[in-house]
């Protein structure tokens, strides 16, 4: 089984990506979406979260209001880093679980799309690690548009996570998303057929029909070395 590593910085177009995979038939593992389940209401996640932040962040559904916690956090280091400590055993098992799954069904390549895969370490278990990548003007103008903040705002946000030219350094692949759709599409494709190439064989072992391979080979070897001793 090939992990692929997909990561970026906030408003780099890592998601456009992650969506050609699933078009392209790539199982995807979206850490944003293990994220958002594991902080529904009543969950263990949820609970931690409103324990440390108070009330004061939730809807009057009782669901986390998401805007307001990231206000909270964004402008607050330490309690990004307590938000991360409270999470991360949560969104940790989400993920392997999906990847279990995904295992399960005999999926020969799976792409892990984590905004925080260098922070996290999770970059030490995918090979090749995919960095999308935009230059510091179109991250900002992106950003303010889509979020409908100030320069300001979209900078400090920015400043949170790790550089992205220094993401880019410790990538396999890069993917300039600074670009038209189109362009990045094209790139895409050479990206998607390197994914695609025959697994080595230590991928192979880590796939479901690898696995079953061996043992199946294993148990005719325990056979016939019994009945070489009778």
């Amino acid at each position: 089984m090939k992990l692929v590593g997909l990561t970026g910085g906030i408003a780099s177009g890592k998601s456009t990506v992650s969506n050609l995979f699933k078009d392209a038939g790539v199982p995807v593992v979206d850490a944003d979406v293990v994220a958002r389940n594991v902080v529904q209401k009543g969950t263990g996640g949820w609970k931690k979260i409103v324990k440390a932040f108070g009330d004061e962040i939730l809807l009057d559904n009782g669901e986390i209001d998401r805007a307001r916690l990231g206000q909270i956090v964004f402008s607050d280091p330490s309690k990004r880093q307590l938000l991360n400590r409270l999470l991360a055993p949560h969104i940790s098992s989400g993920i392997f679980w999906e990847m279990a799954k995904l295992w399960m069904k005999g999926c020969k390549v799976i792409v892990l799309d984590i905004p925080l895969l260098f922070e996290t370490k999770m970059d030490r278990w995918t090979n090749p690690v995919i960095v999308v990548w935009v230059n510091p003007e179109t991250q900002i103008e992106r950003l303010m548009s889509r979020d409908g903040c100030s320069e300001e705002q979209a900078q400090n946000r920015i400043n949170t996570q790790l550089a992205l030219d220094w993401k880019k350094s410790e990538a396999d692949i890069v993917i300039d998303n600074s670009g038209s759709l189109d362009d990045t599409k094209q790139q895409f494709q050479e990206v998607l057929r390197k994914v695609s190439e025959p697994l080595t064989w230590k991928e192979r072992l880590r796939s479901r029909d690898g696995l079953i391979s061996v043992v199946m080979c294993t148990a005719v070897g325990v056979l016939l070395a019994q009945k070489n001793l009778l």
